[in-house]
């Protein structure tokens, strides 16, 4: 049966040959979607889930394009690639210096949390093609340490994660440095309104390039939910880790203070594990990483920014300790799993004020979640549903109220709701002058 091969796609035998030696005979979808487009000079819109090789997608015809048209004489910056997280842009350096083996191109990662001073000199040597996070990106160019004068391709990698990191305004301050006349790539995860918006002040008539149904998840990842009792998750996680013999597992929390706490229990509990998350520096976050990798440590706990650009082949298993109350972090979260067509198994911990996140991921995927529940981990805490991202104030509200009015059916309430005296043991519980009750800090 014959099959597109990348030298089919247009791609030269310098770029086929790094690619071969990579292990990769057939182009995944997304490649063979994007590139001849790519090759062609046009702007891309790219929706593709994680794991699908977008990276190569952008990487191949753009290093072949920069191999083919470089200045003789001196090394302008010409392509520039944007990324959320460190880890992203790190992976996507690796993949660059791969498939740039045989063709005369040099390339550079820049981002924070390390000490600049080498990263200044690897500029003035000459990059044709940079990788940066946004923050860093900037301040070297303060520092007048790189010109964007002369760049040909801006790529934006997953560009729905720089939305939410509130990374547009310093895309829009990087933009308004470059030529007017050059090509965009933009690839997604997702696809929201906000990308599109994002999109049509960037993209000149793009090509839209789908290899998957919007925010959908690869096909071989199973989902499963275990209905568990908030305080009983940590002990829940440790009995699937132990009694499954699992020796690697990526684990997500909300928080940065959640991730430390659970490492903790874990290790306690004599499972090597390690957290990875914002406030780590990054000698620490790179160490995190390295050891999940080869395997000498069995968990990696992570939140949902610092586990962006994640790639571990052939991962069997991600949980997620607390469910993401933006839905459309659960496709990237287990995005993680089942990559490059590889099988892999999403595990939810849901307690009873997560039910609306639950309900949420399930009509952003069209899919119901099958629950379970396990004797001993039965969720017996009766805390009220929290509000998801996704979900309006008003449309909350009237499903609390239907939900507090089948609940309080048959029932009478012998006191009023908002009396004074539960009025002001309310106050009382709460913080200061202003009678307020104390915000809980994350």
């Amino acid at each position: 049966m014959n099959f597109m091969t990348f030298s089919d796609l247009g791609l030269s035998s310098a770029i086929v040959k790094a690619v071969d030696e990579k292990g990769y005979t057939k182009p995944s979808p997304i490649q063979e979607k994007a590139i001849p487009h790519i090759l062609n000079r046009k702007d891309i819109l790219a929706s593709a889930q994680t794991g699908t090789g977008k990276t190569a997608g952008f990487t191949l015809p753009v290093l072949q394009y920069l191999s083919e048209t470089k200045h003789i004489k001196y090394r302008p910056l010409r392509a520039l690639v944007l990324t959320p997280t460190r880890e992203l842009a790190a992976q996507v350096y690796d993949n660059i210096r791969e498939y740039s083996k045989y063709v005369n191109i040099k390339s550079a990662v820049i981002f924070g949390g390390v000490n600049a001073k080498p990263q200044i000199a690897t500029l003035k040597k000459g990059v044709d093609i940079l990788v940066a996070t946004p923050g860093r990106l900037l301040d070297l160019h303060d520092r007048k340490a790189l010109s964007f004068k002369r760049i040909d391709v801006l790529i934006l990698d997953e560009a729905d994660r720089m939305l939410d990191m509130g990374f547009v305004r310093d895309i829009n301050k990087i933009i308004s440095f470059m030529p007017d006349k050059r090509q965009n790539l933009m690839f997604s995860a997702t696809f929201s309104d906000d990308i599109k918006k994002l999109a049509s002040g960037i993209l000149k008539n793009p090509v839209s390039v789908a290899t998957a149904p919007q925010n959908s998840t690869a096909k071989k990842v199973t989902h499963k939910v275990y209905k568990v009792d908030k305080k009983k998750k940590t002990a829940f996680t440790i009995k699937l880790v132990k009694e499954n013999n699992w020796n690697q597992v990526l684990i997500f929390t909300r928080t940065k203070h959640g991730a430390n706490k659970l490492t903790k229990k874990l290790i306690q509990a004599g499972v090597s594990s390690a957290a990875i998350h914002g406030n780590k520096s990054q000698g620490a976050r790179t160490k995190a990483l390295k050891n999940f990798k080869d395997n000498s440590i069995k968990i990696l706990v992570a939140t949902d920014i610092a586990a962006r650009g994640l790639d571990i082949p052939l991962l069997p298993h991600v949980i997620n300790f607390e469910l993401p109350n933006v839905p459309e972090d659960y496709v990237h979260r287990i995005g993680r799993t089942g990559r490059a067509g590889a099988a892999g198994e999403a595990i939810s911990l849901v307690c009873s004020e997560e039910s609306e996140y639950q309900s949420e991921i399930e009509k952003l995927l069209k899919e119901k979640l099958n629950s379970t529940i396990v004797a001993g981990f039965e969720p017996t805490d009766t805390a009220p549903p929290k509000r998801a991202a996704s979900q309006s104030k008003g449309s909350f509200s009237k499903k609390n109220k239907s939900r507090n009015s089948i609940s309080s059916k048959g029932s009478k309430s012998k006191k009023p709701l908002h009396s004074h005296k539960n009025k002001s043991a309310v106050t009382a519980q709460g913080s200061g002058r202003s009678g307020r009750v104390k915000k809980k800090r994350y």
